[in-house]
């Protein structure tokens, strides 16, 4: 890997096909064979291109180069440009991810097992060598057959370009792109030296559907699940528990919410905490054993992925348990983590089930009641003290973020702050699949690749993780926002029963981990403006500048502790 990344729009025309010759020699063929799939790729409606450089993948990176309609990225670093093309993927059209072979190859693997587990659609070219210098001890070379197991929908190796399967180019393009629309593939694509040589004339344009290969494998379980017919839901007392990656639309959750009355508790992912009914602060109003014992539901109705809070999940399962049904909709893939679901449902089948149900109108004032005193109570502790707390700023970061710029909150406390205190405006993009730190930056960067104003609310350990992400950001002119919360290590440890167990210096040790690194100074190393702030009001004028630029905001681990207790009392208070 190296140490550079740069973002490049091609310029050179594409191919002028009346003015080409048959190719004869074989390194024409595979130029042939990549243009081909190239021109398909851009008919089927492929616009970005992320190139994690070298050599073996050579005919295909010349051949994606050459076309002014992709936006072509080249990004040396591969877990990062993994990454990029995993947000530039957000978009529902899937971009063109491709490596040399060996070691590069392995390091796209975390993004692709994000991209797996939340239906971000991506076409993973890995670049190999021949068949028969695998296995042979050359150099470069490893087992790249099947490399991302189940983590992808599909994998395919149609061997080296042969002039007699041209009738075949446009089809196997095409249908990467259609098995790619729910999922990241692997395209593995061995290439013979010469490695250089001269497109022919393109085969005819590709028409109709693209239809399954032979021999080529569909992989993993992501088969679409198996809904189940919903009997009459009577219950008055339900709750709608609103989550990410659900692809149920904001419009049929309130639909739902219209005809029960049931509050919605929405986490910012979700993007739908502008609706009625929407709860923000049940990790702290649950907390209070008064509110979660007299307000257990009858049924729960899960919309999409599980939210961030141990806390709600846990009250769930003891309704569950007590008897209260839950039922599923959307995924992505089957999400059950307390081995508890009742019943697996559309939203459409949901809203059949329930329209005979009679709101309770108190039901739902109790909750939205409570919620509006908790939210004033977060508040009213916030702004206590001009302390820029660790839920300060994620509640600012929510609050006063410019409209049109999107925001990309990190796993670990980022995400959980941006959640639990994070108000009815807060809304984000966070990479929930496999909930891992890496490639919070470059998914950011990806996202802001397309144009968008982009922000990213980030812990220092994640910041130094995917701090690669950073080369080459000022001279591409991205406007990426970066707010890194500086505790110097692992700030959710603290709040896990080792940091009261173990021994202090062994909990550093492994938990705490501090990093002794200089947020700023690694930001100004890559030419970025940096600055660190102390007031809610310096990051909200912040904000307000476009990027690319770093603000880091110093806090402790300890006293983060501290705060979170005093917001959790606070609501508790407010609501008892």
């Amino acid at each position: 890997m190296g140490f550079a990344l740069v973002s490049t729009i091609s310029t050179v025309e594409p191919y002028r096909l009346e003015a080409m010759v048959e190719p004869i020699r074989a390194q024409d063929v595979q130029a042939t064979f990549c243009a081909t799939l190239v021109d398909e790729w851009i008919n089927q409606g492929v616009r970005s291109v992320v190139i994690a450089p070298g050599s073996r993948s050579t005919p295909l990176a010349v051949a994606l180069a050459a076309r002014i309609e992709l936006s072509v990225q080249v990004v040396h670093d591969e877990r990062v440009a993994g990454f990029v093309a995993l947000g530039l993927g957000l978009s529902g059209v899937p971009s063109i991810l491709l490596c040399t072979s060996g070691t590069a190859a392995a390091n796209f693997f975390p993004a692709v097992v994000e991209a797996g587990l939340s239906d971000v659609p991506m076409i993973v070219v890995t670049a190999d060598r021949p068949e028969e210098l695998r296995g042979v001890g050359a150099p470069q070379t490893i087992d790249q057959v099947e490399l991302y197991g189940s983590h992808v929908r599909w994998y395919h190796d149609p061997g080296v370009a042969d002039a007699a399967e041209r009738g075949q180019w446009r089809t196997l393009a095409a249908e990467t792109m259609q098995r790619a629309q729910a999922g990241p593939i692997q395209l593995n694509l061995p290439f013979r030296e010469p490695l250089l040589g001269v497109p022919g004339v393109l085969p005819e344009e590709f028409a109709g559907d693209a239809a399954v290969r032979d021999g080529a494998e569909e992989r993993g379980e992501h088969t679409a699940l198996v809904c189940e017919p919903l009997s009459a839901i009577t219950e008055p007392h339900g709750l709608i528990l609103a989550g990410g990656r659900s692809g149920v639309d904001a419009a049929s959750v309130a639909t739902l919410h219209a005809l029960t009355g049931w509050p919605i508790l929405a986490d910012p992912i979700s993007g739908m905490r502008h609706l009625d009914g929407v709860v923000t602060t049940s990790e702290s109003m649950l907390r209070s054993a008064p509110f979660a014992d007299c307000h257990l539901p009858d049924v729960v109705i899960r919309v999409g992925r599980p939210s961030t809070s141990k806390t709600l999940a846990q009250w769930i399962d003891h309704a569950v348990a007590g008897g209260a049904q839950l039922v599923q909709v959307g995924g992505p893939g089957l999400i059950d983590p307390g081995c508890n679901v009742d019943a697996v449902a559309t939203l459409d089948a949901v809203i059949a089930a329930v329209e005979g149900t009679t709101p309770d109108s108190e039901w739902l004032d109790d909750w939205t009641t409570a919620d509006r005193a908790a939210d004033a109570a977060v508040l009213a502790a916030l702004s206590e003290t001009d302390e820029l707390s660790e839920p300060l700023v994620a509640r600012t970061v929510a609050d006063h973020l410019p409209a049109g710029v999107d925001l990309v909150v990190s796993s670990s406390m980022p995400i959980r702050d941006h959640e639990w205190f994070g108000g009815r405006r807060a809304t984000a993009h966070a990479n929930r699949g496999a909930n891992g730190i890496d490639g919070v930056m470059s998914t950011a960067r990806g996202i802001a690749a397309m144009g968008k104003s982009t922000a990213v609310l980030i812990g220092d350990l994640a910041f130094v993780h995917d701090s690669n992400a950073l080369v080459g950001l000022v001279a591409n002119g991205i406007d990426l926002r970066v707010v890194v919360v500086d505790n110097d290590g692992g700030g959710i440890f603290s709040f896990l029963p080792q940091a009261s167990t173990l021994a202090r210096d062994r909990f550093e040790q492994l938990f705490g981990t501090p990093l002794g690194t200089d947020v700023a100074a690694l930001a100004t190393a890559h030419g970025i403006d940096v600055c660190t702030v102390a007031t809610a009001d310096e990051l909200i004028d912040q904000l307000a500048k476009p990027g690319p630029w770093v603000v880091r905001i110093e806090s402790t681990r300890d006293r983060n502790v501290e705060v979170h207790a005093d917001l959790h009392a606070a609501v508790a208070a407010a609501i008892s």
